[in-house]
């Protein structure tokens, strides 16, 4: 088994903390995004993974200190990585594509900007898997259409008239890849207008028209990562999570002093906390300090301090000096509040 995990995108809704950070390495409740998404989908999928495909963005940006941790993501679930680049943003068709030299036999195709909690039973008839998640609003979302016999005939981008309540997470199943992959050939060979970009359901529609029987997965848990104000349930969600399924969440070299937690909160290595109320819903990067504060259902990343602050959900990133009182925070790194 393979996964391939398109994370080109530079994460423009999740400024500014994706200025510095791509958004998927960024940390919530305690550890990298697609770190996470792997690890879930490797867990769960019922056949060893043996390579795990990443397609990264400008080099610059994507460098060799996020190589390195993908390499030791990939390493330690037993799979070997491989590095591709997307050199332009010419969609999630292409990007797919970029990974070509290893697209043979069964994968999944996961976008990084989601976590799940999922069972990934793979449905024996079915020539591929679109995961999907029964939603409130689904004009706002990609949704897919069902026949009778619980196919999926159609994949519908915010429809104006109902299709179906079943949004599409961005998780896939192909039990034969190459077949996506003829699909994109031709999608990729045509000239794109101006302003448009090669999408991976123009793959499955051509893969559906051609007689493949795609069936549809649920998943228990599907959270978003696209901004800051949805990121922060998504934290609050995963702490739940990892408190239930009995994670450790509170490093053993963390220094707690005449200060209260309140489960379900992560807090990282050398953390410092004083004279302070943290919790529910708290995740505290490695080498901050947080003192004289009360902090709830916030985002803290690593070596920051946090002082004399009252608030509830803020999401703040790396090397941020902060002390002050507003009740919404955003702030990304080495920023600095008085």
């Amino acid at each position: 088994m393979k996964i391939i995990v398109p994370m080109a995108g530079r994460g423009s809704r999740l400024r500014p903390h994706s200025l510095t950070t791509p958004k998927p390495l960024i940390s919530v409740a305690g550890s990298p995004i697609v770190h996470q998404l792997v690890r879930e989908i490797a867990r769960v999928v019922e056949e060893p993974v043996t390579d795990i495909g990443f397609i990264l963005g400008d080099p610059a940006f994507f460098g060799v200190e996020v190589e390195k941790s993908l390499a030791v993501l990939a390493n330690e679930l037993g799979a070997k990585a491989h590095l591709f680049r997307q050199d332009q943003p010419l969609g999630t068709g292409h990007a797919i594509m970029c990974a070509a030299s290893i697209l043979k036999g069964p994968a999944v195709v996961a976008y990084a900007d989601t976590l799940i909690r999922a069972n990934l039973k793979l449905d024996p008839e079915a020539d591929a898997v679109i995961w999907v998640k029964q939603v409130d609003r689904p004009e706002a979302f990609g949704v897919v259409e069902l026949n009778s016999g619980n196919s999926i005939v159609n994949l519908v981008e915010k429809p104006q008239k109902f299709v179906s309540n079943l949004a599409v997470v961005g998780i896939y199943y192909f039990k034969e890849i190459e077949r996506l992959t003829k699909a994109l050939e031709k999608v990729v060979s045509q000239k794109l207008e101006k302003g448009k970009e090669y999408q991976i359901n123009e793959g499955i529609l051509a893969m559906i028209t051609d007689g493949a029987v795609f069936k549809p997965g649920t998943v228990s848990s599907w959270m978003d990562c696209g901004n800051a104000e949805a990121t922060l349930l998504t934290n609050t969600e995963m702490l739940a999570i990892k408190h239930q399924e009995g994670e450790e969440l509170i490093d053993s070299t963390a220094r707690i002093e005449n200060s209260t937690v309140i489960p379900p909160c992560f807090i990282g290595k050398g953390v410092h906390i004083l004279d302070s109320t943290i919790g529910p819903g708290v995740s505290i990067g490695d080498g901050t300090r947080v003192q004289n504060s009360t902090v709830k259902y916030s985002l803290i990343q690593n070596h920051s301090s946090i002082i004399d602050v009252n608030c509830e959900k803020a999401m703040i990133g790396n090397h941020v000096h902060y002390n002050g009182n507003p009740t919404f925070v955003s702030i990304g790194d080495y920023s600095e509040l008085k």
